[in-house]
C-alpha cells in the first residue's frame, strides 16, 4: 500500500486531525466537492520545484530548459513556466499559439515534429522562433522554400537518430533507425551540407531525442557521445553548431522506478562537453509536470464478476488514456479514510470499451461515493483527453499553497456540439 512517505514524494499528505488527503494545503475532498469529478488537480510548488531542479542542475554550462508542451499545454501552466524562465519545445502550430498566448518568448521556442505544414512553418518563421528541428530532406526543402518566399533566414537544427536503445516502451522510443522521427547520422551529415549551401537557411544547432520515461543515464550519455562525434565532424567541414539539443525523456516515479539524478546527468555531460562552446538545450515534459498532477474520480458502483471485484468510477479512458494505450501503471489511492476492509479490486471506467481499465489488482478500502486520486497524471493526462462517448472533458485546478484556482472549466453539452451546429 502507498505509505505517507511515498505520498510526500508526490507532494501529498494528510494533516494531523484531518481525514482527507491534501495537496499543498488544500483538501482534495473539498476540491471534489466544489468542482465535481473527474477533475485534474496540479501543484504549483511541485511544478516549479521540478523546473528549478533542471535549471540548477544544468547551470554548470549555458543552457535552456525547453518544456515539452505536449505533456500538458494548459495556458496557466505554460504561463507559470514562462514566468520562471522556461523555454518551450512545440510540435504544432496550435502549441506555438498557446505558448505565445501564455507570454512565451519566441526566441526560447524550438519546433519539433515530422509533419510541419506550410501554414505552421510560415507562422513559426514570422514569429521568429529559436530553431526548427528538421526531420527529413523533404522538410528541409520546404523550410528553405518558405523562408525564401518570406524573405527570412530559417534557423535550423537537424534531428539525428543516434541509434541508442532507450529501454523504454516501444511506443515512446524515438531514437532508432526504425523510428518515424529524425534521420540517421549519415543522412544528417548530407542534410547539413545541403543546408549550408541554402541562402535562406541559418544552421544553429543539432537535435536528438531517444525516447520518453527513460530510467537509466547510460542511453542519454551514449546518445550525447554520438551527437558530439557528429558535431566535431561538421565543424571540421566548416559547419558551425551553436547549440546541442539533447531532447527530454528523463523518467519519473510511477510505481517503483529509480529515476536518474539530474545533477549526475549534467555533471557527466559537463565532462563530455568541455570542448563545446555553445549552449545546451533539453526538452523535459513528463519530468516537469508528471508528478505534479493527479486525477480525482468518484466511485459510482461496486460490481462482482467471476473471480474479480470491480470498482466502477466516473473517470474513463477518455479522461486518462495512458493505462489503455500503454498499459501504464498509475498509483490509485483513497482520498479519505477507508471505512471497509481492504480488498483486491480492478478500477474501471464508464467508457464503452473493454480496455477502459485504469488499474488492476489494487488493494483498496472502497465503497460507493468514495473519492479516489489517480496519481502521476500531470503529463499526458488532460493533454491526451478526448470527448469519446460524448463525454465532456473534466476541469483542471491549480493549487497554490492554501489557494486553488480553476484553470479550465468542465466542458458542457454545448461544448460538445457547438462546432457541429451548422445551418442546413
Amino acid at each position: 500500500m502507498t505509505t505517507q512517505h511515498s505520498l510526500r514524494a508526490f507532494g501529498l499528505h494528510t494533516p494531523p486531525g484531518k481525514s482527507s488527503l491534501h495537496m499543498e494545503s488544500v483538501s482534495l475532498s473539498d476540491i471534489a466537492q466544489h468542482h465535481g469529478t473527474p477533475c485534474y488537480v496540479y501543484s504549483k510548488s511541485a511544478i516549479l520545484q521540478a523546473l528549478h531542479e533542471y535549471q540548477s542542475a544544468f547551470s554548470c554550462f549555458p543552457s535552456l530548459i525547453c518544456y515539452a508542451v505536449k505533456a500538458n499545454p494548459n495556458l496557466s501552466i505554460l504561463r507559470l513556466l514562462a514566468e520562471h524562465g522556461a523555454g518551450f519545445d512545440i510540435v504544432s502550430g496550435g502549441e506555438l499559439l498557446r505558448v505565445l498566448e501564455a507570454g512565451g518568448d519566441p526566441q526560447r521556442i524550438v519546433f519539433s515534429g515530422v509533419g510541419k505544414s506550410i501554414e505552421e512553418i510560415d507562422l513559426a518563421l514570422k514569429t521568429g522562433i529559436l530553431s526548427f528541428n528538421v526531420e527529413s530532406e523533404a522538410e528541409l526543402q520546404r523550410l528553405a522554400k518558405r523562408a525564401a518566399i518570406l524573405g527570412i533566414r530559417a534557423p535550423l537544427s537537424i534531428r539525428v537518430n543516434p541509434e541508442v536503445d532507450a529501454h523504454t516502451h516501444p511506443y515512446i522510443a524515438t531514437g532508432l533507425r526504425t523510428s518515424k522521427f529524425g534521420v540517421s547520422t549519415t543522412t544528417a551529415r548530407t542534410l547539413y551540407q545541403q543546408a549550408a549551401a541554402l541562402p535562406s537557411i541559418h544552421i544553429v544547432g543539432i537535435d536528438c531525442h531517444i525516447g520518453s520515461q527513460i530510467t537509466r543515464l547510460e542511453p542519454f550519455l551514449e546518445a550525447a557521445d554520438k551527437v558530439l562525434e557528429l558535431v566535431e565532424s561538421l565543424q571540421y567541414e566548416g559547419i558551425s553548431i551553436e547549440h546541442i539539443d539533447l531532447g527530454g525523456g528523463v523518467g519519473i516515479h510511477y510505481r517503483d522506478e529509480e529515476c536518474p539524478s539530474l545533477t549526475t546527468y549534467a555533471n557527466a555531460l559537463q565532462n563530455k562537453l568541455k570542448n563545446f562552446n555553445g549552449r545546451i538545450l533539453v526538452e523535459p515534459g513528463r519530468s516537469i509536470i508528471g508528478n505534479g498532477g493527479l486525477l480525482l474520480t468518484r466511485v459510482e458502483y461496486l460490481k462482482s464478476i467471476a473471480e474479480r471485484q470491480l470498482v466502477i468510477v466516473d473517470a474513463g479512458m477518455n479522461d486518462l488514456m495512458r493505462p489503455s494505450l500503454y498499459q501504464a501503471w498509475h498509483d490509485i489511492i483513497a482520498v479519505g479514510l477507508g471505512k471497509t476492509e481492504a480488498q483486491i479490486v480492478d478500477i474501471v471506467g464508464p467508457v464503452c470499451e473493454s480496455s477502459d481499465v485504469l488499474g488492476k489488482d489494487r488493494l483498496l478500502s472502497v465503497q460507493e461515493g468514495d473519492v479516489m486520486a489517480i496519481l502521476s497524471c500531470g503529463a499526458y493526462g488532460a493533454s491526451m483527453g478526448s470527448q469519446y462517448n460524448s463525454r465532456p472533458r473534466p476541469p483542471e485546478v491549480l493549487i497554490d499553497g492554501q489557494e486553488s484556482r480553476l484553470i479550465r472549466y468542465r466542458e458542457t453539452f454545448d461544448d460538445l456540439v457547438k462546432s457541429e451546429r451548422i445551418p442546413l
